[in-house]
């Protein structure tokens, strides 16, 4: 039998129970939709974390108190958490190939002023942030620069917190008071919108020394350093580590990250995840599976008369086997064009209905389930077919 006439022959049996068919194509169709639209969101996810943390370049390092590496969470199971000090971060500028250090330290207070006041965070920082952390200004200028030990009376106010406190007025030149503190404002930074959930427009910065005295710590929650290129992360890190554990009594009791090492990680995380949410959508694909299974055997119970026929006619074993399953890669194959176009259609129609969320399709999962619902049809096919080859043609007759 020609490759044509047999999927021919295997199609008609295929329309002639339109209502079994759809329902096996949706079972499939179901299955791939739903794999493409969450491995589509997962993977719009991926991109923009890694496009957020990105922005910042890739030659800056992050320290931060405590080993993560060694004992997961700082201070526990017996972990000790040595803090992370000014001195620390004064001590670090001294590196060769080193640009920028900024200690930061971070609280949330309440900014108020004439009457209007808005709980945010506050940033204690110094006047690399700018450029460290690409922040731009709008009006006025930055903190200054000078002796971090010594704080200072001055305030940055992001534009969103400028707008609250100050709607009708420029705020430049204004007095605040955060908590029991009475600060100038000297600027506003530019729109950064949010930044991993984080609205950076809705916060106030200060110089780090004033902060520690608001929220009354001697600690930092962690070290920000640029160094001049990326083939310096090496070199950097180990005088980072070398110059820390002096200071420390010879405890590595912090951790340095690089913006390259936060990428990975981020990365490789939010891959398991998308893998892992699309593993679970691959669930409805064995639904279908199962139901391509259940039609195909009943099939081949409907038609044992005219299987008996083609063997008695000398169609061998492997045509009628193949028979059978052209029918299920047929229904599995259409199932998944089908589910190919919803899962495209609903993932550009959740990006418009929704544009803060990322959704982005992703080639490689669309072509693994496209191939996975091929596979689908092939493997479900194979016992009925078999069923269907062994069959004897006299008993096969007689059942008619």
């Amino acid at each position: 039998m020609r490759t044509l006439d047999l999927c021919s022959f295997g199609l008609s049996a295929l329309r002639a129970h339109p209502l079994r068919t759809a329902l096996s194509v949706l079972g499939i169709a179901v299955g791939v939709a739903a794999v493409i639209l969450l491995t589509s969101i997962g993977e719009g996810a991926r991109k923009y974390v890694v496009s957020e943390v990105a922005q910042f370049g890739t030659n800056i390092l992050q320290v931060s108190p405590g080993k993560t590496e060694t004992v997961g969470i700082p201070g526990v199971l017996g972990g000790t958490t040595r803090k992370l000090t000014l001195e620390d971060a004064l001590a670090l500028r001294r590196i060769p190939g080193v640009e920028q250090v900024v200690p930061v330290v971070m609280g949330q207070a309440r900014v108020h002023a004439g009457g209007r006041g808005r709980s945010v965070y506050v940033m204690g920082v110094t006047a690399d942030a700018l450029g460290l952390w690409k922040l731009g200004m709008r009006a006025g200028r930055f903190l200054p620069r000078g002796d971090p030990r010594r704080g200072g009376e001055a305030v940055v106010l992001g534009p969103k917190l400028a707008r609250e406190v100050f709607p009708d007025a420029s705020p430049i030149g204004q007095r605040v008071r955060i908590g029991e503190r009475r600060l100038r404002v000297l600027g506003i930074t530019q729109s950064k919108g949010r930044l991993l959930g984080f609205d950076m427009d809705d916060i106030a910065y200060v110089d780090v020394a004033t902060g520690m005295r608001l929220f009354d710590v001697d600690e930092l929650i962690e070290i920000d350093v640029t160094f001049q290129h990326e083939d310096m992360a090496a070199g950097v890190v180990e005088s980072v580590r070398r110059i820390l554990t002096e200071r420390h009594a010879g405890h590595e009791d912090f951790t340095v990250l690089t913006q390259a090492q936060m990428l990975g990680v981020f990365d490789a995380v939010i891959r398991a995840v998308t893998l892992a949410v699309g593993g679970i959508a691959g669930i409805s694909l064995l639904v279908g599976a199962i139901g391509i299974l259940t039609m195909m055997w009943i099939a081949v119970g409907e038609r044992t008369a005219e299987i008996g026929l083609l063997l008695a006619l000398g169609a061998p074993a492997g045509t009628v086997q193949r028979v059978f399953l052209v029918e299920a890669v047929a229904l599995s194959s259409v199932g998944g064009l089908l589910g190919i176009g919803a899962g495209l259609g609903l993932a550009y129609a959740l990006r418009l209905a929704l544009p803060g969320l990322p959704v982005e399709p992703a080639p490689l999962y669309v072509a693994a389930a496209t191939l996975v619902s091929v596979g689908v049809g092939l493997a479900s096919g194979v016992a009925p077919a078999r069923r269907a080859a062994r069959l004897d043609p006299i008993e096969a007759l007689r059942a008619e």
